[in-house]
């Protein structure tokens, strides 16, 4: 250590994918570190419960019991990436109890505990980092807690869970059906074995209910969140939602309305020249728009080793450069000051207002399209796209048979649409449920 530097000792709990890139990246990078900081930032203790063999640990005193690291006086930030949340949270409360900062990359623990974290760290003095917790290596917290700080923003859109992404992107580039890509999925360990936190939107809506909290200054809504997950999405919506112009994704879409916050996770068609449409594979972006900067994008990997770990050691770095300011002098954790975080009402999803893709499946038969018409007309509706197949696409000669009717609505609150949705699966002419996408046109909304 140069004359002048300082050391920082890091208590290391967790040595999984993350834990094990960050140990590696700090060691890897300890020069051009030092160089941004003047510090010697070493890992004095690390706990887990299982070694990692690409890790050298032949140097670094090693525990299978997480509390050891906040009792060691050598640990000067603890950084959590054990994952979860009851252990997780009774480690991160004992450490701030200890007097010790916070680095952490778990989403589920700031999403489900957040407030209660951070206001026992406030009461210490302690720093709560967790850009990691989002998006992997974008730093898309810093970009809107930090780099949009002048602005108000309004909304803000993400494709945040790069399994789903990765899923959606195969099913309409090679046209393969959902099980099938998921296994793969699961295959290539972009999936776990028990996938339902991806594919059933829990994962995007833990970093949705933090990113709207962030740009809104409001508590964390996680309970809150509107989530829907993509099982049911077919090849032949993704064809008709191509035919029309739109590509599926799976998004996290919050909105500052005068009646309240929507906070919703879910499939949704957005035009596909859209720069959200064209976010592919295991690839995560957000778009948010503010009133003075408009629509900005930040847009890269959303996991893995190095990704989230580049982001964990960010924060490290962020720790140690204002560990010495007075904390009423630092960045809040939210953006906001504490007694300024305001609580909102979230919009109930009915209350939501947006266009909608419809799948209907007819008899082919004289009038149906009329009858559908006029519930839709009854409700306020109005049909802007509307894809009609013949019967003879499908029956071969055969005289009678069920077809597609694909429509696109204008934007409508989705109360209504139910009652709609009701009135025309209750027709005699029906085969099933109508099937119901959300559409969104982001780049083209200003609030």
């Amino acid at each position: 250590m140069a004359k002048g530097e300082k050391s920082i000792g890091i208590g290391l709990c967790g040595l999984g994918t993350v834990g094990g890139g960050t140990f590696n990246l700090l060691a890897e990078g300890q020069k051009e570190i030092v160089r941004r900081t003047a510090v010697d930032i070493k890992i004095v203790q690390v706990a887990c419960l299982i070694d990692n063999p690409a890790c050298d640990l032949s140097h670094v005193k090693v525990t299978r019991d997480v509390f050891d690291v906040v009792n060691n006086p050598d640990v000067d930030i603890v950084v959590e990436l054990i994952g979860g949340t009851d252990l997780a949270r009774q480690l991160v409360l004992a450490a701030i109890a200890q007097g010790k900062h916070l680095v952490t990359a778990n989403k589920a623990l700031i999403a489900t505990h957040g407030d209660e974290i951070f206001a026992a760290a406030q009461q210490r003095g302690i720093m709560v980092c967790f850009e990691a917790a989002i998006a992997g290596a974008i730093p898309v917290v810093k970009a809107i807690r930090e780099g949009l700080a002048a602005d108000r923003i309004t909304w803000l859109a993400g494709i945040i869970n790069g399994t789903s992404n990765f899923i959606l992107t195969e099913m309409e580039e090679k046209h393969r059906d959902f099980d099938d890509v998921l296994a793969e999925a699961q295959r290539l360990g972009y999936a776990e074995a028990d996938p339902a936190f991806d594919i059933e939107g829990i994962d995007a809506a833990h970093k949705l209910s933090i990113l709207s909290s962030i740009a809104f200054g409001v508590p964390i809504n996680f309970d809150s969140v509107y989530t829907e997950g993509i099982a049911k999405i077919t090849q032949q919506d993704i064809s008709y939602a191509s035919e029309l112009g739109y590509r599926i994704k799976h998004l996290g879409i919050s909105r500052l309305t005068e009646d309240g916050i929507e906070l919703r996770v879910h499939p949704t068609l957005i035009p596909a020249k859209d720069m959200l449409a064209n976010v592919n594979g295991a690839m995560n972006a957000v778009l948010v728009h503010s009133d003075a900067a408009g629509n900005t994008m930040y847009y890269g990997a959303g996991a893995g080793s190095k990704p989230t770990a580049s982001a964990v050691v960010a924060d490290i770095i962020d720790v140690v450069r204002h560990m010495d300011s007075a904390p009423e002098k630092r960045t809040p954790y939210l953006g906001f000051q504490a007694e300024s975080i305001l609580d909102q009402d979230v919009l109930p999803i009915e209350k939501v207002r947006c266009a909608y893709y419809l799948r209907v499946e007819v008899l082919d038969k004289t009038g149906v399209m009329a009858s559908i018409s006029t519930i839709l007309s009854n409700n306020l509706i109005s049909i802007e796209a509307l894809i009609q197949k013949e019967a003879s696409e499908f029956l071969n000669g055969l005289t009678k048979a069920h077809v597609p009717i694909v429509i696109i609505t204008n934007r409508i609150v989705e109360a209504s649409l139910n009652k709609a949705i009701a009135e025309i699966e209750a027709l005699d002419d029906i085969n099933g449920e109508v099937t119901r996408i959300r559409v969104e046109a982001l780049e083209g909304d200003h609030g």
